[in-house]
Parts: C-alpha cells; sequence; structure tokens
C-alpha cells in the first residue's frame, strides 16, 4: 500500500478545496466557509509541525518527483500561515460578495500549488505546482467582476502569467534537450560534466530568468507588480506579495543552486547586477508613490532585489538568510496589506494623505502599521533587522574568499537600500502620528484586528527571540543542500 505520509498537508488542502462548495450548498453561511477554510489549514499545518518537531528524515516519493524536508516543510509552513491570517482577514473584507465557496477554495487552491513547488526535484513537477497557484490567483485578483481596476489587474496579471510561463516553459524545454533530464539533481550532474559552454544553455539561462523574473517580479520585468498590486482585493495582494512572490523564489532556488550550480560563473554576476537594480529601482520608485499600495508593491519590489542576491553568493548560509527573510518578510508585507484592506472596510481611501491622524483615529491600527513598516526598513529589534543583518552578513562572509571578494558589494548596496526605503517608511508613520486629519474614531472588524495581530506579534517576537526561526532555515538550508 502506497505510504501518502508525505503528502498529509496536501491532501487535507485538496479535500477542504474541493469540499467547500459543498460547504456553502449545505449550510448557505459565509461564516461557515471561513471556519472551514481556517478548520483545513490548520489541519494541515500539523502533519509538518509533527515531521519537524520529531526529527523526521528526509522522504522522497512520488517517484523521485517530490520530497520532504526541512527546506520544504519550512516553506509550506509559510504558504499555510499566510493563508492562515488571509482568509481571517477575508471573513469581513469579502463579507456579502457572490461566489464565496469559490473565493475559499482558489485560496487553499493557490497554497496547495506553493506547496506542490516547495517539495518538487523536478522541473516538470515545479511547473505543475506554479502553474496551479498561478492560475488560481488569476481568478482571485479579478474576483470582483464589477470593479474595473480589479479585472485591468486581472487581465494584465494573467497576460502577463502567460507570458511569462511560457517563456520558462521554452527555457525548461532547452534544459532537458541539453541533459536529457528534467530532474535537478540529474541537471546539475549532466552539466557539470559536459564539455564546455553550450549556448544553448546561455540562452536557456536567459529565458528562465526572464520567465521566473515576471513571477517574482524583479528588474526589469517587474512593471506588472504595482498595476496588479493595487487592482486587486487588497487581502489578495497580500497573498500575492506574502506567498506567490516567495514561492517564485523556491523556483529560483532550486533550479540555478541545484541544476546550474556547476556554471555558477557564468550567471552569478548578471543576477548580481539584477538584484542590485531591482533594490535600488524599487526603493527610488516608492519614494514617489502617493497610494499606499503601490508604494508598498515598489517596496516589495525592493525586498525581492535583497533576496536575489542569495543566488550569486550561493552558499548554505546565504539560503538560511534567505529563507530567514522570505519568512519574516511574509509577516511585515502581509500585515501592512491587511492594514490597508481593514481601513478600506470604513471607507478610509488609499491615498497616503488619507492616512493623516490615524494614530489618534485608530492607536491599534497605526501602532501596528508602524512596527510593520520600520521592520520593512530594518530597524532592530524587530525580525527584519535580524533577517536582513543575516542576509547581508551572508556577504561578507561568503566575500572572505578571494575569488568571492566583489559579492561584498551587494551587502553594501543593500545596507544604502535599507537606508533610502527608511525615507518613504517614516513618510508613512509621519503622517500618521505628525500631520493632523479627522478625528473621529475608526473602528475595524474584530476579524481583521486578529490578523494583523497575528502578523505585528510574529514581527515582534522573531525580532526579540530570533533563534528558533534561524535553527529552522539552517536545517532547511542544510536539508536543500544534501538532499538534491
Amino acid at each position: 500500500m502506497v505510504d501518502l505520509s508525505p503528502v498529509y498537508s496536501e491532501i487535507i488542502i485538496l479535500l477542504f478545496a474541493v469540499g467547500l462548495p459543498a460547504v456553502y450548498y449545505l449550510t448557505k453561511s459565509e461564516k461557515a466557509l471561513s471556519i472551514v477554510s481556517l478548520v483545513g489549514i490548520i489541519a494541515a499545518m500539523i502533519p509538518l509541525l509533527i515531521f519537524y518537531i520529531d526529527g523526521s528524515q528526509p522522504v522522497v516519493f512520488a517517484g523521485g518527483l517530490l520530497r520532504l524536508d526541512a527546506f520544504a516543510v519550512a516553506f509550506k509552513l509559510v504558504f499555510l500561515a499566510v493563508a492562515l491570517y488571509v482568509t481571517i482577514a477575508s471573513i469581513r473584507y469579502v463579507k456579502g460578495e457572490r461566489h464565496l465557496a469559490e473565493y475559499y477554495s482558489l485560496i487553499l487552491l493557490a497554497t496547495l500549488g506553493m506547496m506542490v513547488v516547495a517539495s518538487s526535484l523536478d522541473l516538470i513537477t515545479l511547473f505543475v505546482g506554479l502553474e496551479l497557484a498561478s492560475l488560481s490567483s488569476y481568478a482571485l485578483v479579478g474576483f470582483r467582476k464589477a470593479d474595473k481596476r480589479g479585472i485591468e489587474a486581472a487581465t494584465k496579471y494573467l497576460i502577463i502569467g502567460a507570458l511569462s510561463s511560457a517563456i520558462s516553459l521554452y527555457g525548461i524545454s532547452l534544459i532537458y534537450g541539453i541533459t536529457g533530464s528534467t530532474v535537478f539533481a540529474d541537471i546539475g550532474t549532466a552539466i557539470a560534466t559536459a564539455s564546455g559552454m553550450d549556448p544553448i544553455i546561455l540562452l536557456a539561462i536567459g529565458l528562465l530568468i526572464a520567465g521566473f523574473g515576471f513571477k517574482v517580479a524583479i528588474v526589469p520585468f517587474h512593471m506588472w507588480a504595482p498595476d496588479v498590486y493595487e487592482g486587486a482585493p487588497t487581502t489578495i495582494t497580500s497573498l500575492l506579495a506574502s506567498s506567490s512572490k516567495k514561492m517564485g523564489f523556491v523556483a529560483l532556488f532550486k533550479i540555478f543552486l541545484i541544476g546550474l550550480i556547476a556554471i555558477k560563473a557564468d550567471w552569478d554576476v548578471v543576477v548580481a547586477v539584477i538584484a542590485v537594480l531591482t533594490m535600488t529601482i524599487g526603493n527610488l520608485v516608492a519614494i514617489s508613490q502617493t497610494n499606499i499600495k503601490r508604494m508598498l508593491a515598489y517596496s516589495s519590489i525592493a525586498q525581492a532585489g535583497y533576496i536575489l542576491i542569495v543566488l550569486p553568493i550561493g552558499t548554505e548560509y546565504a539560503l538560511a538568510g534567505g529563507i530567514f527573510h522570505i519568512i519574516t518578510h511574509a509577516f511585515m508585507k502581509g500585515g501592512a496589506f491587511i492594514i490597508v484592506a481593514a481601513l478600506s472596510t470604513v471607507a478610509l481611501g488609499e491615498s497616503l494623505a488619507d492616512y493623516k491622524g490615524l494614530g489618534k483615529r485608530s492607536p491599534f491600527l497605526a501602532f501596528s502599521m508602524g512596527v510593520l513598516l520600520l521592520s520593512l526598513a530594518g530597524i532592530p529589534p524587530l525580525s527584519g533587522f535580524a533577517s536582513k543583518f543575516w542576509l547581508f552578513s551572508s556577504a561578507v562572509d561568503a566575500a572572505i574568499a578571494p575569488e568571492q571578494s566583489w559579492v561584498l558589494w551587494l551587502a553594501v548596496f543593500g545596507v544604502i537600500n535599507s537606508a533610502i526605503s527608511l525615507y518613504y517608511y517614516v513618510r508613512v508613520i509621519k503622517y500618521m502620528y505628525v500631520e493632523s486629519g479627522p478625528e473621529e474614531p475608526i473602528r475595524v472588524p474584530n476579524s481583521m484586528i486578529l490578523a494583523i495581530a497575528i502578523t505585528v506579534v510574529a514581527t515582534i517576537v522573531i525580532g526579540l527571540f530570533p533563534s528558533p526561526i534561524l535553527e529552522l532555515c539552517r536545517e532547511a538550508a542544510r536539508a536543500f543542500f544534501s538532499g538534491m
């Protein structure tokens, strides 16, 4: 009999996703949909937590296509945690909307696709997971069919997503044509033993950078992100910024640090330049934004640049730092978007000027936004400081080797860009606490307060006590390099 224990979490999410329409048919209750979704997400976390706490050995299954190890567990828990607080925030945000069973089902299916990507050992499996998550996300962005901005965003997202998938698939097909395999480890072995550099490999690398560059919104493939983030329902924006982009980084880690690591010298400088451009352009353009969703979108592009430095450094230390920053960013950026969503439920606009006087109108929301923005800027003792410190120090550590000394500049650019970002993050805090605005109190739904509290508490606690998360990231990085 086939042992399904390595995929218990995926099975649980799938069963709950397909069962939600039946739940609504039987109960006709919006509340039942959200509760059942939350039960499914929490139930899916349990096998993963047991696997990690028990210190279980990695398991390869599905004919060698998937693997459950500390790396997969870390990312699956991140994706499920984001789905958890997005679902909680959605209880009130989409109240009274049509097709809510489909809405919650699509959140679970998107999460399922991301979980498949986290476990994949093979390019085809990875691509299937990516597409499952992407197709669900396209529909979620256009969920409000009467909202012109949402429809425009969904259309752009669908076209750009289809284009990036086609480019990625072409790159994958070239890799298969050269190596005769779609398994990451076999690709790495074939390329390492090949005599000389085939120009087709360089073309394949370029296509993969472009295809997955669209997925994670790195420069120059980032232009879609602000428009899509602005037009999507804000809870879904939180899902895109906190989970979907992270899934793209999982794919990049596996392709470049396993499949193409043997020819790292041929692509590391190009990726390093893209990383610097991404963090710099993202931060500089964010300064001029007057819409908070667009400002957070450009900030998210800059954060992608920070994470991208993991690839040219390519060490276990750097990967652990990248995973750590992905975990903290999932709470920081997701929480900031949930606050924007909460304020929109009380008809507060998305302009920065609309946040004037928020400190008096809603002390909790203003405090939470302040904590999350300062953490994004990397101010101690918040989690963003700890993860950026770990990530940038990995470049300093790698630069000790003479042949890698140039990567020190990645840390320098990271620190400079963090200083630049502080300007536009503090500007929002100034609007909330220094500028005068309307004085009537703002009350937001309790479900949104709970979702925001989860992200803020995680941001503060991880910053004050980073050791347990750091240990998880170290184990994830070790499992990544030892198991492929």
